[in-house]
């Protein structure tokens, strides 16, 4: 049975989890995790992104976790929004600062620098899910906004790459592998998808699986992960946090 030893990636009321700040850690903390991760969305999110006021709350939170569970360390960390050509995040350089650390992933719900085009990428990336289709267009064009976020920021691990649009896991590899970043297999999205990994694995990156919990009862369960990696073939022991 496999288990993890941190999950960098779950969510919060601050956002659009539906368990606490104590819920997470209290879950984690049973299923003897060294570490956890707050990872609430980027304020850009038109949805669900954090109010930047709360982070004071957001860390007072933590805090009181910390001294119920002495033993495990508590993060406070954002999952950015990537949509901007520019490579910008929804978090800016100066409000990363705020942060442990910084993941980013492609998401519904921001329009970023360019709102008309940013509303057709993100209608496309939709149909593509229905639909499974996606024009070579698009797909580089999804594949650049990866790229020029992972070049333009320094970001801790990418999260559910491939999912909600069609984007060239190939390249978006390559660039991970030269700046570093953790390229996660969601638990909770088809990100990596099997298919993903086979591609990924080809090049020198660090997978790390999390569970993109936003109920504390999966926060650290780790199964859908394993399962499509092992059926990917995936060498185990690359997967950074899998104990």
């Amino acid at each position: 049975m496999y288990r993890l030893s941190f999950d960098l990636h779950t969510h919060t009321p601050y956002s659009h989890g539906k368990s606490t700040v104590l819920d997470n850690a209290r879950a984690a903390a049973e299923k003897g995790l060294k570490t956890l991760g707050i990872s609430d969305h980027g304020p850009g999110h038109k949805f669900y992104g954090i109010d930047m006021k709360d982070i004071p709350a957001m860390r007072k939170d933590i805090e009181e976790a910390r001294i119920q569970f002495p033993d495990l360390e508590i993060l406070l960390g954002v999952e950015a929004n990537i949509i901007n050509p520019s490579g910008h995040l929804d978090v800016s350089a100066e409000e990363q600062k705020n942060f442990d650390y910084v993941m980013a992933g492609y998401h519904y719900g921001i329009f970023g620098e360019e709102p008309v085009r940013g509303f057709g990428t993100i209608v496309g990336g939709y149909l593509h899910q229905l639909t499974g289709k996606s024009s070579t267009r698009a797909r580089n064009y999804n594949t650049d906004l990866v790229i020029a976020a992972l070049y333009s920021n320094r970001i801790k691990m990418l999260t559910h790459p491939g999912d909600k649009a069609a984007f060239d896991i190939d390249a978006i590899a390559k660039a991970c592998e030269e700046t570093g970043t953790w390229m996660e297999i969601n638990c909770h999205h088809n990100g990596l998808s099997v298919e993903g990994i086979r591609t990924a694995a080809e090049y020198d990156v660090t997978f790390a699986i999390s569970s993109d919990a936003h109920l504390a009862q999966n926060v650290g369960v780790p199964d859908a992960a394993v399962n499509r990696a092992i059926e990917a073939g995936l060498d185990l022991n690359r997967i950074i946090n899998l104990i």
